[in-house]
């Protein structure tokens, strides 16, 4: 059927992809181009990105208006990022993907918020958009595992092919379940002070940080005098070993090249 899609981020991107071999997709509407990365170029939305690679129209604006041109009556929002205003909402169907088992984890960090919380599992939630943030009423939910190797890439990965499953089950007349007010958590964005490990924390919430982190945003800490993110690690005999790192404006490496370079 035809669909239009609003996302912005990663995961977005990679619904929409997914969504494109199995539906006509008519539109993207996604945040305008931002500055990015280290030299802080402008550059465009991941989702932007590969909605020009298949060749669908792009919008663009700084807060979605009425009257908006997407050309068709159901809109899939996965990751968009900008509040849709209820004159918008109301001109036709929006089926958000949440990444989450509602109403565990509303907000802009689920995936992460998981890990970092030590959850063994979470899972897909399509809902309506409403203007209550993820509070809409349920059309379709899934849970899966969280794997003890799994980061948040691999966890979205997971979400986003479940995500099209669930739309493929509930799409072109979804049926609507009122969410339970009951068991209400929030993912709060991650912050600055999110990134940084204590070294004096438990060694499996240290890790379960680093897995939330990864591979998009990294956890921060100093390994011997050295500014570092670090990508990827294990805990052995009841430790925390680094096993990816990254020093500040140098590549990723192992953390085996890392201490090589120290001497």
């Amino acid at each position: 059927m035809k669909l239009a899609v609003a996302a912005t981020a990663p995961f977005g991107a990679d619904v929409l992809e997914r969504l494109a071999a199995h539906h006509e997709l008519t539109a993207l509407l996604t945040r305008p181009d931002a500055p990015r990365g280290r030299g802080r170029r402008t550059a465009a939305p991941p989702a932007k990105e590969a909605a020009e690679r298949l060749g669908i129209p792009v919008l663009q604006p700084a807060r979605p208006e009425p009257g908006l041109d997407l050309g068709a009556d159901t809109v899939v929002v996965a990751a968009y990022g900008l509040l849709i205003p209820e004159s918008v909402l109301d001109e036709r169907r929006w089926l958000n993907v949440h990444p989450s088992l509602l109403p565990r984890w509303r907000g802009a960090a689920p995936v992460e918020r998981a890990i970092m919380a030590g959850d063994t599992e979470t899972g897909v939630t399509i809902h309506r958009t409403i203007k209550e943030l993820d509070a809409g009423p349920i059309a379709a939910q899934r849970a899966f595992p969280i794997g003890d190797q799994d980061d948040a890439g691999a966890v979205y990965e997971k979400a986003a092919r479940l995500a099209v499953e669930l739309l493929g089950d509930v799409l072109p007349q979804p049926e609507f379940t009122p969410q339970d007010d009951e068991g209400v958590t929030y993912a709060e964005k991650i912050t600055a002070a999110d990134r940084e490990l204590d070294w004096a924390g438990p060694p499996d919430e240290l890790l379960n940080r680093i897995r939330a982190l990864s591979p998009h945003i990294g956890a921060r800490a100093e390994l011997h005098g050295r500014p570092v993110t670090i990508w990827k690690a294990r805990v052995a005999g009841g430790r925390l070993e680094p096993l990816e790192v990254q020093p500040d404006g140098k590549r990723r490496m192992t953390y085996d090249e890392f201490l090589r370079g120290l001497r």
